[in-house]
């Protein structure tokens, strides 16, 4: 078992090949602080530029790659941290200050990405007798620079770097509306919680004025959605939840997609789709829409069975009901599985106390790749509730990891691992943060959700790729040069964990009397899991559809609501709820801006990774989990990912696991 979070153990002494740096920007006493590390940090970032360039003579890797690589590296910390301090900081002067830093490490990245003079350098820089790491990565640096049009005239590229510097302000001012747009609403006393778990009716007292609040943080909305019997309730909150960041971020994201269509136009593209795939497995943007089309035809047929037998249970609450409302579709899928398959998620909860969960996951990838994490104590964080492990293999320490789990005012509020240092070999160990919202055991048993208990895996598989890959040579061999569609299969895949049985009942106790959970809860869970499984593919081929809709032609005079109404229409199984503006709060329109169909095409990809551990008779297989660990996680960026793929599996990627996955289970 992983070490205990009450008495955390003795921190080993060993010194370690690469060094364990403290994250430079990260412990920011103040603002003020903030602000003289970050403007000392991008004043060096300057002068090792200026170094580079400075230099006379023939190109070498010594006084070209080893340089700029430092300088990425120290670029990087800046720019990782700032970002991440402007998501969690519970210091409103400190998120503010990380902005502004943030946005001006990203003007400097801008300009480096534009200097013709590196470029000349990397170009003339011959790499023929060099290892195969070293030459891809050169390879991926040449391409960035022509990606980000280091070969256009001055003129334009003063142009790009204004559009460049337009899209960071315009993107973190639409991320902050959602941050900072919390939302809720009151009902009238308990009865409105009719049919939600006793531990959040429990944790939902009656306030002064003899109403309950209902927030629109996840540990809330969850249950809600899924238990709420009455439908006025579910209806309220999720009109709330889906008008998040509505009004301001209207006008936000049209200016995002007039800044981003302008760039990609200027470089030669024909939208900003056809831009942002250059770099990705799928390599251009009608293999976007080409593959969308494949995942619905292969969806279709099951989710138009999905949608029926949910509309058929409604109709036994509302005679004649011939559609399902948006605030409908997790609550009679709950009730499916409760009723057709005997199975009542609410009846998990207690066997899913956060603190056992995490427990049970350090355990499970311990057993799995062979490390173990060790809590440190007496280390700076930016709030209380976060907690620090290092990642050990064997008696090496290779990386370091923050948990910051658990809701609080003006925190990101949804769930993403950033990555603090990119690890180098020999200069530095990788450093990463889980930000989630869960809910905290300092206010209660802190049970979850199955679905929680899912991303907690997800969010963790991001966390461990980047402990296993920070170890290159180059930084474009880390997350720094990884194909962005490819990026998620490992987070996904780590979620299969907590569908075996087996692996399930090592963590999943009951937090009163210490009993795992029955294995006939657990039998009923893998013959349910498959209700609304190709209603759900929809619903993220609705999400992947608008994202590529977006950004996939000129965005001049597009009424972004009217055309988040249209794509609805042409999936009329996934039901749009009327008045909601969910496009001001999808934060993926900015970080992903037309990519968000990566979650399925990761998700094929994870299927059939996946399928090699059930091979054999338990899928903990050590011996299948290493050579994951070597051909996948480990590599990082030093090959294609499609190389990788082909390197663990044997073969060339297919489609057939997710079809698999498609049509098994409970059907």
């Amino acid at each position: 078992m992983p070490a205990s979070r009450r008495t955390p153990p003795k921190r080993s002494l060993r010194s370690d090949a690469s060094p364990l740096t403290v994250p430079r920007y990260l412990f920011a006493s103040d603002a003020e602080s903030l602000a003289t590390e970050a403007g000392a940090g991008l004043a060096e970032c300057r002068q090792h530029l200026e170094a580079i360039l400075a230099h006379g003579g023939p190109r070498t890797i010594d006084n070209l790659l080893v340089p700029y690589d430092r300088l990425l590296s120290a670029l990087s910390e800046l720019q990782g941290q700032s970002k991440f301090l402007f998501d969690v900081h519970p210091d409103a002067a400190v998120r503010a200050t990380a902005d502004k830093w943030y946005q001006e490490s990203e003007r400097f990245a801008t300009d480096l990405a534009l200097n013709r003079p590196l470029y000349d350098a990397f170009v003339d820089l011959d790499v023929s007798k060099e290892d195969s790491d070293t030459k891809y990565a050169v390879r991926k640096i040449l391409r960035d620079f022509r990606l980000a049009g280091v070969d256009r005239d001055v003129a334009t590229r003063d142009r790009i770097k204004e559009l460049r510097d337009e899209m960071t302000a315009i993107g973190q001012e639409f991320d902050r509306t959602i941050r900072e747009d919390e939302r809720s609403i009151q009902v009238d006393d308990a009865t409105a919680l009719a049919g939600l778990p006793a531990d959040f009716v429990k944790a939902h007292l009656p306030g002064p004025d003899g109403t309950i609040t209902i927030t629109t943080q996840y540990p809330d909305i969850i249950p809600v959605f899924r238990y709420a019997r009455d439908p006025e309730v579910r209806r309220r909150l999720q009109w709330e939840h889906l008008n998040r960041g509505h009004p301001a971020n209207l006008g936000t994201l049209s200016k995002l997609m007039a800044t981003r269509h302008e760039l990609a136009r200027i470089l030669g593209y024909e939208s900003f789709a056809d831009y942002i795939v250059q770099d990705k497995m799928i390599g251009s943007a009608k293999g976007i829409g080409d593959f969308l089309a494949k995942v619905r035809a292969a969806s279709e047929e099951r989710a138009k069975e999905d949608s029926a037998i949910l509309i058929d249970r409604k109709r036994k609450d509302t005679p004649g009901a011939a559609s399902l409302h948006a605030w409908d579709t997790n609550f009679y899928s709950e009730l499916v599985r409760a009723e057709n398959f005997d199975f009542d998620a609410k009846l998990l909860r207690p066997y899913f106390a956060f603190t056992n969960v995490l427990e049970g996951l350090f355990e499970i990838t311990r057993e799995l790749f062979g490390v173990r994490y060790e809590r440190v104590s007496g280390v700076p964080v930016w709030h209380p509730s976060v907690d620090v492990y290092d990642v050990f293999d064997a008696d090496e320490r290779i990386g370091r990891f923050y948990l910051d789990l658990h809701p609080r005012k003006d925190k990101y509020s949804h769930a993403a691992a950033s990555i603090l240092v990119r690890g180098i070999a020999a200069s530095a160990l990788p450093q990463a943060a889980l930000m989630c919202n869960f809910p905290d055991p300092k206010e209660g048993p802190a049970l979850m959700e199955y679905l929680e208990v899912e991303t907690l895996f997800h969010e963790f598989g991001h966390l461990l790729h980047a402990m296993f890959m920070g170890h290159g040579r180059w930084i474009k061999n880390t997350d720094d040069g990884i194909e962005w569609d490819f990026i998620e299969a490992p987070s996904q895949m780590l979620e299969e964990w907590i569908r075996d049985p087996a692996t399930l009942r090592r963590f999943a106790h009951h937090h009163e009397t210490g009993e795992p959970v029955p294995a006939e809860f657990v039998a009923k869970l893998r013959r349910a899991d498959a209700v609304s499984r190709a209603l759900d593919v929809q619903r993220q081929l609705v999400l992947g559809t608008l994202s590529f809709e977006y950004y996939h032609g000129d965005p001049t005079g597009i009424d972004t609501t009217k055309t988040l109404e249209a794509v609805f229409r042409r999936f009329p199984l996934v039901p749009f709820h009327p008045g909601t503006h969910f496009q001001c709060n999808f934060g993926h329109l900015n970080a992903y801006s037309a990519i968000y169909y990566t979650y399925m095409w990761s998700l094929v990809i994870a299927k059939d990774l996946f399928s090699k551990f059930q091979e054999g008779d338990t899928i903990l297989d050590p011996k299948v989990a290493r050579r994951y660990r070597e051909t996948i996680l480990t590599p990082g960026s030093r090959k294609p990912a499609s190389e990788l793929i082909e390197d663990f599996l044997g073969r060339p990627l297919s489609f057939d696991a997710f079809e698999n996955w498609l049509n098994r289970e409970g059907r």
